[in-house]
């Protein structure tokens, strides 16, 4: 999660509403992913932000408050900083891992829930999202080559990700398809109306 700066984030979006509007976007998809991801601690479920940069922890910390575990980004690609932070919570002791963007209006507690449960059979588990790539992904361990040679941020990166895991052996669990938020038309109806807008 990046640290919400002002012409930072959100960037193709704030070429159509302005970088204050992407700002506020920004926030309230990173809040609402934090509070569905919060509503899983009593189950056991520890939440881990991975921020950046290295050196935002104390404001991002004091955006989204106490009650998450706060570490950096590793450096690298969006695979590489994904892989590391797989590593890290294994390694910590996790027995399941589920990494989730955070600018999912769709996402809910039940849909994370669920990720969880098809980890009781299953080696991995996939969110697709409707341009191509995928919104979350969970997993048992560390499987092979899974972030690997994979061009992030284009149309086939959910289609490379499933050749990778069936090239491992794995055939992933799959959880119902949704939207994340890249351009003003994949906002939810009226938030670009409802006061997000610049003007």
């Amino acid at each position: 999660m990046r640290a919400p700066e002002l012409g930072r984030v959100k960037t193709r979006l704030a070429a159509s509403i302005g970088g204050r509007a992407a700002l506020r976007v920004y926030k309230r998809l990173a809040e609402h992913t934090l509070a569905q991801a919060r509503a899983l601690a009593a189950e056991g479920v520890e939440v881990r932000i991975h921020y950046a940069p290295a050196d935002a922890g104390a404001a991002v910390r004091a955006w989204l408050g106490e009650g998450s575990v706060y570490l950096p980004q590793a450096e690298g690609d969006l695979g590489m900083r994904m892989g590391d932070a797989f590593a890290r919570a294994f390694a910590d002791g996790a027995d399941r891992v589920v990494i989730v963007g955070s600018d999912l209006p769709e996402i809910s507690a039940p849909l994370l829930r669920r990720a969880f449960h098809l980890l009781d059979g299953c080696p991995a588990v996939v969110g697709p999202a409707r341009d191509g790539g995928y919104y979350l992904l969970g997993m048992t361990g560390m499987i092979g080559g899974v972030f690997e040679g994979i061009e992030w941020s284009t149309p086939g990166v959910l289609a490379a990700t499933l050749d990778r895991l069936r090239a491992a052996g794995v055939q992933p669990a799959m959880l119902d398809t949704l939207a994340d938020v890249d351009t003003a038309e994949d906002l939810p109806p009226g938030w670009a109306e409802d006061g997000m807008r610049d003007g």
